[in-house]
């Protein structure tokens, strides 16, 4: 662990395995930490908190800059690092890298951005002003599935904001917080300022979210149910990304050969482990057959491989996950599913020891099966034909989750009833999946409360504080 700018490795407490995903072996192990652990991390980055508020903002963003010169400078191997614990081919390692290094410098932007307002009182001689400052210490809970962009994309606002950060990884892939708690080291970080514990949630994330000031969390809405019921005693400040269940809509009218190809890449990306993927597709019947054929073609075309030889699917981050992805599907087929290309599990040869999975395609009549309602996280997919559009978005909105949605149609009246009657914090209007660090990242639902990027990402960054100041 990294704990008030010093290494610590405590004794007696057992450890977590990481694992390559593509191998199965064991690679690294990191303490289980306590909630001792946790609150000693608090408790470090409280006390530089208070130093570093009181620094200028400009300065605040060069030191956030400067982080994001040694993610440029060290950038080879923090994508080797992502592919050897989180299994993702090397070629999306390293654009997540570039998502870890735009993080910090797109926060680091908004130093000379924080701004206050001063409005006009009722009294004579008086004026109101309302003053933006940091929270406090922020906790950051990040999932597996981005593990070094996910910490960045919250540690990056929190510190040019003013607040002191403590990192708690998820235990399977532990090491890319680490590696970048050591560049914050290098650079001349506070002491203190950034701290990263290891363990599981119900122990160190439980003690992070009752004591900061604010938790910023991402991953899934299991978890993040449990950090509202804790935050909640706290009346805590809470940011959740949860999971999504991103429905696919492709109407007669679409660019058929760009909606299939970006369906593909929306689905299949970091295997099916991106909590905007394509989850649910509804095709109009008009083109559904040219559709279906053209994508379970590419489906079977894409190669699958250790994440190092850069194939186009990795390996599933662990076994639990391939068992829990095959369960639904074998559950969706026998409610009456169609197949239209049975992949899953491969075990065999060179996939052997590793948790690899092969795409699957199916067909539905109905929402109510587990691939339409369930969030996969894997390379499964189920499609669904519809009439009209108006059927699509009722089917669409017909889920407790609203992260993410898809809109393919020429038509830009649909466009426009999309932006106003789908359910969802996010939508892509004839394009793929990957949000922007200047728009908002936000869901709805089950899907998540708060939001990350952009000026309203950053705003959650900061508290007000409302002045009225008389001078008659």
């Amino acid at each position: 662990m990294f704990v008030d700018g010093a290494w610590q490795d405590p004794a007696g407490l057992g450890v977590d395995e990481v694992e390559d995903p593509a191998t199965g072996r064991v690679i690294a192990t990191t303490p289980k930490g306590t909630r001792a652990h946790a609150e000693e991390a608090l408790a470090a980055a409280r006390a530089a908190q208070v130093a570093w508020a009181k620094v200028p903002a400009v300065e605040r963003g060069r030191a956030v800059q400067a982080l994001a010169d040694a993610v440029r400078t060290e950038g080879e191997l923090l994508a080797r690092i992502v592919v050897a614990e989180q299994g993702k081919p090397i070629g999306q390692a390293r654009g997540e890298i570039g998502a870890t290094e735009t993080f910090l410098r797109y926060a680091a932007e908004w130093s000379r951005r924080i701004e206050g307002e001063i409005l006009p009182s009722d009294s004579p001689q008086e004026e109101v002003w309302i003053r933006r400052l940091p929270h406090g210490v922020v906790a950051g809970l990040t999932a597996w599935n981005y593990p070094s962009a996910l910490a960045t994309r919250k540690m990056g606002p929190a510190l040019v904001a003013g607040n002191a950060f403590v990192l708690k990884a998820h235990e399977f892939t532990p090491l890319s917080g680490l590696a970048l708690a050591a560049l914050g080291e290098r650079i001349g970080l506070p002491k203190g300022l950034v701290n990263v514990v290891t363990g599981d949630g119900r122990n160190v994330g439980a003690a992070l979210v009752e004591g900061a000031d604010m938790t910023t969390m991402t991953g899934s809405t299991r978890a993040g149910r449990e950090i509202y019921a804790t935050g909640a005693r706290g009346i805590k400040n809470l940011r959740l990304e949860l999971g999504g269940k991103a429905p696919f809509i492709v109407m007669e009218d679409a660019d058929l050969e760009r909606a299939v190809d970006a369906a593909v890449a929306a689905r299949f990306t970091n295997c099916g482990q991106i909590c905007t993927c394509n989850e649910r597709m509804y095709l109009h019947e008009a083109i559904a057959d040219e559709f279906l054929a053209r994508f379970v073609e590419k489906a079977k075309a894409l190669s699958i491989g250790p994440g190092i030889e850069d194939p186009d699917l990795g390996p599933k981050v662990s076994g639990g996950e391939v068992e829990k992805v095959e369960a639904m599907t074998a559950a969706s087929i026998e409610a009456g599913a169609e197949v239209l290309l049975r992949g899953g599990p491969l075990r065999e040869g060179r996939y052997e020891h590793g948790h690899f999975m092969s795409p699957t395609v199916l067909e539905v009549r109905s929402n109510d099966v587990p691939v339409m309602k369930d969030e996969v996280f894997g390379p499964v997919v189920a499609a669904k034909r519809v009439g009209s559009y108006e059927e699509a978005l009722g089917l669409a909105n017909d889920s407790a989750y609203g992260l993410s949605a898809y809109v393919w149609s020429a038509n830009l009246r649909r466009v426009f009833q999309a932006a106003e009657d789908l359910h969802f914090g996010e939508i892509y209007c004839n394009r793929t999946n990957g949000e922007l660090v200047q728009g908002f990242h936000t869901g709805w639902g089950l899907s998540g409360l708060g939001g990350e990027d952009g000026k309203w990402g950053f705003d959650g960054y900061l508290r007000k504080k409302t002045m009225y100041v008389n001078w008659a």
